[in-house]
């Protein structure tokens, strides 16, 4: 039996003494940092996350709790792809049934700096018109964003009834994608390589049982603070000129955590930057940086293979891991630096393999691209030098050959621990913005989860057949039992992206091979554009939000 404590934060591992998060639901009992008897299923891509969301919010009645996070939002996103389906729409209706509905939704920077103020604003305000209370929050470092994404829905008369959705999608445009990955009817433009629709790849966790009261702390928190949710005057003026609500109302009494549905236990992992002198977070006056240690535990553990699925797979420094520069001894990545404990476990064990799937294409032009290119070939380099033959890194693309966008942020070690949150493999995601993730330790939902993904990405999905009561399809399971293990998982994507990169060499002579792997191309700045992109990698791309007396350490 896998033991929690081997594997899981404790509470001080956490180091956040000022959250509520951990803290015994019954007086008196000690405190715990992760919940048993969780019931965990996965919705891969958009469009089966959105329709079990629309479900479970259309069910709501009097009394019951909507409650949302969102980094970008769209108010006219339809869930289900009908009309009447739009995110204002279902949230209003709700409202009209007594549902207390309530958001948390960052502000953003203004438009002119490529950000989306106005729809988030717009979010807000047509919400607000219908009675719902929803916080434009700006509680960030400067260049800092709330980037948590989860809804939770109590019931006032079921609590078994209750749901939490933690993960990767906003409730936004693009987002709204299948298997095929044709892209979002509704679709918001990236880069001329991802075309009108761009294909979207991501996922969303449906969390039943004592781990939705956590999630619903979470909200609490951030939702309580007694801080302003903007110091900036400016924008102050434009809230009292637009009547927006700035003071946000008292909650409810919190109602005792959900019966158990399950048999997974699962810990919340959570980002807060360290706002500097003169701020903080009533719930994390250092800030958190749960994500960061969650991570550098797991990954030590890991001796088989360790999965990762991420935006953005970023490296700083190279420096400190070059010969006969002297290494921690601790199992802490390098502050500076999030790739040191795939590469320190890569070092210690012979026998691990590391897979990686991100974007083709970073979603940014210029010497923006540049940078993030920098981090990206930085992070794998390392990774490929230290373990030369055991790291292979990836792409996505549709039956058409349109790149798939991956926005997905998992990581699944020895089928044994798996996350799926908002966070992203980078420094920024670990010490500078606000995230969630929830860590799942069970090997069921991990393996699961894992030869769910390889039969997207190998082309071995059936959309005709039943899915099974682990939420995954029984028979794509079957088609992908030459992936249980991890050498056949490691084998068969190989084999899968070389097939299509020969094909594609060939001239595309011929029937397209199956799958959506190609192996991702080396690509770095030019030299003469490194200095730039280095600046801006460290500043404003990834950027460090730990308290001033870390940012020297090698600790979180």
């Amino acid at each position: 039996m896998t033991d929690p404590a081997a594997w899981l934060l404790s509470p001080a591992d956490r180091g956040n003494p000022a959250t509520r998060i951990d803290a015994a639901d019954v007086p008196g009992e000690p405190d715990r940092s992760w919940t048993t008897g969780n019931r965990v299923l996965a919705h891969i891509d958009g469009a089966s996350y959105f329709e079990a969301l629309h479900r479970v919010v259309e069910e709501t009645g009097p009394g019951d709790l909507v409650w949302f996070t969102d980094w970008m939002g769209d108010g006219n996103l339809r869930l289900t792809g009908e009309p009447g389906s739009e995110v204002v729409e279902v949230l209003g209706r709700a409202l009209a049934r007594g549902v207390d509905v309530r958001g948390l939704v960052w502000r953003s920077h203004t438009d002119q700096a490529g950000f989306f103020a106005p729809a988030n604003r717009h979010l807000g305000e047509q919400l607000g018109r219908r009675g719902a209370e929803v916080s434009l929050d700006m509680r960030v470092r400067p260049g800092g964003s709330h980037h948590q994404k989860f809804v939770v829905v109590r019931h006032a008369d079921d609590p078994a009834r209750d749901v939490a959705f933690v993960g990767g999608i906003d409730l936004a445009r693009n987002r709204r994608d299948d298997q095929h990955h044709a892209g979002d009817p509704q679709a918001r433009r990236l880069t001329k390589e991802y075309g009108a629709h761009a294909p979207w790849h991501d996922v969303q966790l449906e969390l039943r049982g004592p781990v939705v009261r956590d999630v619903e702390t979470t909200f609490r928190e951030r939702w309580e603070d007694p801080a302003p949710l903007t110091l900036a005057p400016w924008r102050r003026v434009a809230d009292a000129l637009r009547r927006v609500e700035t003071n946000p109302s008292a909650l409810p009494p919190q109602a005792a955590a959900p019966p158990p549905a399950g048999d997974s236990t699962v810990q919340l992992l959570r980002t807060y930057p360290h706002l500097g002198p003169g701020r903080g977070y009533d719930f994390a006056p250092e800030g958190e940086r749960s994500v960061a240690r969650g991570y550098s535990r797991a990954i030590a553990r890991a001796r088989e293979l360790v999965y990762i699925e991420d935006q953005f797979f970023w490296s700083h420094d190279t420096e400190h891991n070059l010969p006969g520069r002297r290494r921690s001894s601790t199992n802490e990545p390098h502050g500076n630096d999030v790739v040191a404990a795939l590469e320190q476990q890569l070092e210690a064990e012979p026998g691990l393999r590391v897979v990686i799937v991100v974007p083709r294409h970073p979603d940014q032009d210029g010497i923006n691209r540049q940078a993030q290119l920098l981090a990206r070939h930085r992070a794998l380099e390392r990774l490929v030098r230290v373990a030369p033959g055991r790291v292979a890194a990836y792409c996505l693309e549709n039956a058409a050959g349109t790149p798939v966008y991956v926005h997905a942020k998992i990581c699944i070690v020895d089928d044994t621990w798996a996350t799926t949150g908002s966070d992203n493999f980078n420094r920024r995601s670990w010490t500078h913005d606000s995230e969630l993730t929830a860590a799942v330790l069970d090997p069921v939902h991990a393996r699961t989860l894992r030869m769910r993904l390889a039969a997207e990405h190998l082309g071995r999905l059936a959309p005709d057949e039943g899915v099974g009561p682990d939420g995954a399809d029984v028979g794509e399971l079957d088609r992908v039992a030459d992936c249980k293990t991890a050498d056949g998982m490691v084998e068969q994507f190989s084999l899968a992206a070389t097939h299509l990169d020969d094909w594609y060499a060939a001239g595309r002579v011929g029937e397209r091979p199956p799958g959506q792997l190609r192996r991702l191309p080396r690509a770095e700045p030019p030299a003469a554009l490194r200095p730039l992109a280095r600046l801006l990698l460290a500043t404003v791309h990834d950027p460090d939000g730990r308290p001033a007396h870390l940012r020297a350490t090698e600790s979180y």
